[in-house]
């Protein structure tokens, strides 16, 4: 190959640089022009826009109207318009004559808050719904959501999404009645009666008051689809009494038989008595909701207000007037009359209320004030009445003391009469005793005599038996011993080698035996030695010292 021109060299020299300054400054575009840096707590929001002249291939379809800009699988736009997903941060390129970007803040939430979270982008929904269903950027209608948000940091697309912030508890008052939403807290001793304003296709829940109540706690609720009302749960207490007239110094003033005055108004329940007379009367009634019957009572009533307003005074009023009309004012005065009429009038009480899901614990009729022109002639005769029954038990008692002292007489008598008679009878059984005690005695000292006269014959007996039984034994014993000498002279041959061999067995083990030969005209000769022999062993055993045994010869 022939070396190139320096035109050529020039040239790819030229080309080399131009290709250096293209990529140098496609950089630069890149990273002046194109580039976005998207720090923490912020989301890039993209809208492509197309190329600004037409390029084939490049030159998308908008988004249908009120509908995002469709994406590939790749993330490529396959239109114009804004998109749905946003980018986090970091460090992006994006080619501004093709892409619209805005840098935007994510959503906080705080604690004790929620967001509703209206869609602006998707179909219309169905006839009859007005609630979307599915999480951010997943919904297919526009709308507000379902579900709301709950504390937390969110990345919400703000030209999709309109984000409503509510603090805290949303509470709707109409008719003395509070329906709550947004961030709604159940403090311990209440439940949350929740009301549907629309059913729920993914849970099938019906609107309107649900059965189930809530427990206490924190509840996220969404105001365009639920209210919860707040019910106390447990026994409350309600008192209808009449207002008393006090003195100047704040104590209850009475009339002149003690008795409180009640004042001339409206208060405790009222009522004519059976004869006319006006009556009033105290009323306490021990009353409330139990979890199950919370949601009929504000179904049936509204809230505990109303429940009380509508449903337990009702009750007591017309329970005691309808009980108390039927009896007279003396029979209101009865102690035993009155038990009866509390009895009534708290079992009616508990029954009603029961029949519209309200529980009852008591329904005590606590006072009962009966005009004093009344209560006086009543009392009065209440009280001679009561003198005549005293008088009479005065006499009655009189007689009783007259006949107790007439027998405590008698029982003296009769005591004494019952000692003499006891010391009688003990001095006789004393002689019959002791007549007793000298027979026995004498049965037994005979009996005695008659034992140890059997027992001198027992024990001559014995002494016979026992020395007749010695000789024999002795007897026996003999022969036993002549036999056993029988048999050894018979083994031995004769008597005297019997004698023999008992002879030698006598003799001890350590005997020294001499052999002294006497031959003829030896014997003197040897006698010596024989007597000294005998005399040195006898010195030998005779003296102290000597630690053996003497032996024989």
């Amino acid at each position: 190959m022939s070396a190139l021109s320096r035109g050529q060299r020039i040239l790819i020299s030229l080309g080399i640089c131009a290709v250096l300054f293209v990529a140098v400054g496609w950089q630069l575009f890149q990273w002046t022009i194109c580039y976005w840096y998207v720090d923490e707590g912020n989301s890039l929001l993209l809208t492509y826009k197309g190329p600004p002249l037409p390029i084939p291939g490049m030159d998308l379809p908008a988004a249908p109207e009120g509908q995002l800009a469709e994406v590939d699988e790749s993330g490529r736009p396959k239109q114009k318009g804004i998109l749905a997903e946003m980018v986090g941060p970091g460090r992006h390129f994006y080619n501004p004559f093709f892409w619209e970007c805005q840098k935007v803040p994510d959503v906080v939430i705080e604690t004790k808050t929620v967001a509703i979270v209206t869609s602006r982008f998707g179909k219309d929904l169905p006839k009859g719904q007005f609630l979307v269903d599915g999480e951010i950027g997943k919904t297919e209608f526009r709308g507000t959501l379902r579900k709301v948000l709950g504390p937390g940091r969110y990345r919400i697309n703000p030209k999709a999404f309109d984000v409503s912030i509510v603090t805290g508890e949303e509470v709707e008052r109409s008719n003395g009645m509070e329906k709550r939403s947004g961030w709604v807290e159940i403090a311990p001793g209440y439940v949350g009666v929740v009301t549907n304003l629309t059913d729920n296709p993914i849970t099938k829940v019906k609107p309107g008051i649900q059965s189930n109540v809530l427990q206490p706690g924190n509840y996220p609720t969404n105001k365009r689809e639920q209210q919860i009302d707040v019910v106390s749960i447990g026994y409350l207490e309600k008192s209808v009494e009449a207002t008393m007239v006090l003195t100047s110094d704040g104590h209850f003033k009475t009339d002149s038989s003690g008795e409180p005055m009640v004042a001339e108004d409206d208060s405790g329940i009222e009522f004519p008595s059976d004869d006319g007379f006006t009556i009033r009367m105290d009323f306490t009634a021990i009353w409330g909701l139990m979890p199950d019957q919370a949601p009929e009572a504000i179904r049936n009533f509204g809230n505990i207000s109303a429940v009380e307003n509508k449903a337990v005074m009702p009750a007591i009023e017309n329970i005691c007037r309808m009980k108390g009309s039927k009896l007279k004012a003396a029979e209101l005065l009865d102690g035993e009359t009155r038990q009866g009429l509390q009895s009534e009038v708290s079992q009616s009480f508990a029954e009603i209320l029961k029949t519209k899901g309200i529980s009852v614990q008591n329904g005590l009729v606590r006072n009962i004030y009966i005009p004093q022109d009344v209560r006086q002639p009543i009392q009065q005769g209440y009280i001679a009445d009561e003198l005549k029954i005293t008088r009479e038990q005065e006499q009655i008692t009189a007689m009783t003391e007259g006949a107790l002292r007439e027998a405590e007489e008698k029982v003296k008598v009769q005591t004494e009469t019952i000692n003499v008679e006891t010391q009688k009878m003990v001095a006789g059984k004393i002689a019959e005793g002791q007549k007793t005690a000298a027979e026995t005695k004498a049965k037994t000292t005979k009996l005695v005599a008659t034992i140890a006269r059997d027992t001198a014959e027992i024990e001559k007996e014995a002494t016979i038996t026992l020395g007749a039984a010695k000789a024999n034994a002795l007897t026996l014993e003999e022969e036993a011993k002549a036999e056993k000498f029988k048999f050894a002279v018979e083994a031995f041959g004769s008597g005297q080698a019997y004698n023999q061999w008992a002879f030698a067995k006598g003799l001890p083990d350590n005997i020294e035996l001499n052999l002294i030969y006497s031959g003829q005209g030896t014997f003197w000769t040897d006698l010596k030695g024989f007597s000294e022999t005998m005399l040195g062993k006898q010195v030998k055993e005779q003296s102290p010292s000597s630690p053996t045994t003497p032996s024989k010869k």
